[in-house]
């Protein structure tokens, strides 16, 4: 077993693959999630807003993106919207998974804002505070403290999510080690090991989150 996996990884640095292709991996869900997060609060805006041709943009905009498959969104961003530009790979994947992110995100922020009490935007008015102030100051923060299980979700997810990156050619941690399977004849191991990688990086980050919605709970 030991002589399997020096021979699949150590031999010829294979294992350096599956490093570069972990931050290819890390790179992407990190650059995508921070557009998907801008995104999701700019259209779950919209969509609580009383501006109906604002609410029909965010609506279709959820609607198509939640609607397409990931792997078909990634295509057709690289191959036909980005296609005259001549831009890098692995920009397009960040921004088609930061666009594809965002329309979860939306409805994952709209239901917090809409699930706080309408008391509190009363209580927030009749203290004097504009639409604006009340939204920003009392219901955003109650808001947030009730999605982040969610949200965390969503970032775990979307990191599971890269590994379809290699539909255009992104080299990130599913094809590293596939790229070893090539190379080596072995399925096994660097695809188990990629397996151990995403499990860590999910377990990892959910622990994480815990941890910030405890100390979010005591704050209250």
């Amino acid at each position: 077993m030991f002589q399997s996996i020096y021979d699949t990884m150590i031999s010829g640095n294979r294992w350096l693959l599956i490093l570069s292709g972990l931050k290819i991996t890390l790179i992407i869900a990190v650059f995508a999630v921070l557009i998907g997060t801008v995104l999701g609060c700019i259209f779950a805006l919209m969509k609580v807003s009383h501006n109906k041709i604002l609410k029909g943009i965010a609506e279709v905009y959820t609607t198509v993106l939640r609607g397409i498959p990931l792997a078909t969104q990634l295509m057709i961003f690289y191959f036909v919207v980005f296609a005259p530009l001549g831009w890098d790979r692995l920009v397009v994947a960040i921004i088609s998974y930061g666009i594809n992110s965002g329309a979860y995100c939306t409805e994952i922020f709209r239901s917090g804002i809409q699930g706080v009490d309408r008391g509190q935007t009363e209580a927030g008015r009749s203290l004097g505070l504009s639409s604006w102030q009340t939204l920003f100051k009392i219901v955003l923060p109650q808001a947030l403290k009730a999605v982040l299980p969610t949200y965390t979700s969503e970032f775990i997810v979307l990191i599971k999510e890269t590994s379809v990156a290699s539909f255009i050619a992104v080299t990130d941690l599913t094809k590293s080690g596939d790229m070893i399977r090539n190379a080596t004849y072995n399925a096994w191991i660097p695809l188990l090991t990629c397996a151990i990688i995403y499990l860590i990086l999910t377990l990892g980050l959910t622990k994480l989150f815990a941890k910030l919605e405890k100390r979010l709970a005591k704050s209250n």
